[in-house]
């Protein structure tokens, strides 16, 4: 659990690539929980849909070093394109895990 909490802590502070040896602690922590080895569970699914949109605080430093003080003009708009990209990386996952093409049958496991 505090693997993900700092991963997406610092996917918020714009922080991409410290976040990345994070995020992947966090997914080899949750494969250790995954009883089926070769499949990732939804947990696994919704965590990397989470981390792939990632909601942004902080504008990464490079947006900021080229923009300026006009990076502050663009806040707003960016976390709300980041929130809606996360809400529908979610519900892109709660659907797919819905879908019978995707569900793990009992047969194969």
């Amino acid at each position: 659990m505090g693997s993900i909490v700092l991963n997406m802590a610092a996917n918020m502070l714009g922080l991409g690539n410290a976040a990345t040896p994070l995020g992947l602690k966090a997914m080899k922590e949750l494969q250790e929980l995954n009883e089926q080895k070769d499949t990732a569970t939804d947990a696994m699914c919704t965590f990397l849909a989470i981390n792939t949109s990632s909601v942004q605080i902080i504008l990464p430093a490079t947006v900021v070093g080229l923009m300026g003080a006009s990076s502050s003009e663009i806040f707003i708009t960016t976390i709300f394109a980041t929130s809606m990209s996360t809400i529908a990386a979610i519900f892109s996952v709660k659907f797919l895990s819905k879908v019978d093409r995707f569900k793990i049958r009992q047969e194969d496991k």
